[in-house]
């Protein structure tokens, strides 16, 4: 019977402790699934501005974010930044001061995202970076072209994939007196905002932002490009726009100024020679003249018509009236005679 008891036993401690490898296996498991769907999520979203282990960006290296900083403020940050600095979290709003006031874009990531991509960074932090192999050069940035950069920038070439030219919502130093639009912020020092030439070339590569990633998700900026508007933005940062650019504005504006007057002075010229106000103040012709200027009047349609100066058009019946035979063709009293 003692054995028995003993065999029992046994059996539930091997059924207690394969339960409990297989749930260690099956956690694992997920977090492993959680992990690498977290690494695409993060390659996808956040790698304009993040790097894990690489060095900063637009924002701060990842690597080890998840020892640093609770777990819940990492949930609520990473779901939604905006609602964090809105709300005014001290540390949302240090991070902001601390990255050069450059906000972090609502992903509009959901819970299953957030919790994968913070698996992908726990696992990112337990694996460093492998170093360079021996012998093996790191690859070396693209260089850009600053004058082909000004070409995309304003439209003058095309991109490759067929996006629109930048100064369609940004404006920048360096591209006339009329600058670009305004959807976007002016992009003058940007290369100093975002943390030097590699944060703004991440950033316009990874395009971030909801208008960004709605524009270009499609036609993407080859790597070429990116690095030859980094260039060229990064040259027209040096300066502001040059003070010759108000100069231009300036005239341009005096000259539209003058059209606009001279138009308007020509229809006033017209309102007074064509509407109501010469025939008010001309001198009627009175007498009988007035009624037989000629034979043809005579025999014309306005036979006996009353007309007056050079109006040529039969006067109203209270003006004949007025200035007619019988009617007395002496003006009043004390009012003198106007001509055209």
């Amino acid at each position: 019977m003692t054995n028995e008891k003993l065999m029992a036993t046994g059996r539930w401690v091997f059924i207690v402790a394969l339960a409990m490898v297989a749930g260690i296996w099956t956690g694992a498991n997920a977090a492993g699934t959680d992990a690498e769907a977290g690494n695409k999520i993060f390659q996808e979203k956040c790698t304009a501005c993040h790097t894990v282990g690489k060095g900063p960006l637009v924002g701060p290296d990842l690597n080890g974010v998840t020892a640093k900083r609770p777990r819940e403020w990492l949930e609520q940050w990473i779901a939604a930044p905006d609602a964090m600095l809105a709300k005014k979290d001290p540390i949302a709003t240090e991070l902001l001061r601390q990255w050069r006031d450059v906000p972090m874009p609502n992903q509009g990531l959901s819970t299953s995202d957030v919790t994968a991509v913070l698996a992908y960074l726990e696992t990112a932090a337990a694996q460093p970076s492998a170093p360079a192999a021996a012998g093996q050069a790191a690859s070396a940035p693209v260089q850009g072209n600053p004058e082909i950069g000004k070409a995309l920038f304003t439209g003058v070439t095309r991109f490759q994939n067929g996006g629109p030219p930048c100064m369609g919502c940004h404006s920048v130093g360096g591209i006339g007196a009329l600058g670009g639009g305004q959807l976007g912020p002016d992009l003058t020092g940007a290369v100093a905002k975002y943390g030097g030439a590699a944060g703004l070339n991440a950033f316009v590569a990874g395009a971030p932002t909801p208008t960004m990633k709605a524009v270009w998700s499609r036609q993407p900026v080859t790597t070429e490009e990116a690095a030859s508007l980094v260039a060229f933005v990064g040259q027209a940062g040096v300066a502001q726009r040059p003070a010759e650019a108000i100069g231009q504005l300036g005239g341009l504006a005096a000259l539209g100024l003058v059209v606009l007057l001279a138009v308007a002075g020509l229809r006033w010229r017209n309102r007074l020679r064509n509407g109501v106000w010469r025939p008010m103040v001309a001198e009627p012709t009175t007498g009988p003249g007035a009624f037989h200027r000629t034979i043809a009047d005579e025999r014309g349609p306005h036979a006996g018509a009353y007309h007056g100066g050079w109006f040529t058009g039969p006067f109203h019946p209270g003006w004949k009236a007025r200035f007619g035979p019988g009617g007395g063709d002496q003006p009043p009293a004390n009012v003198p005679r106007r001509r055209p």
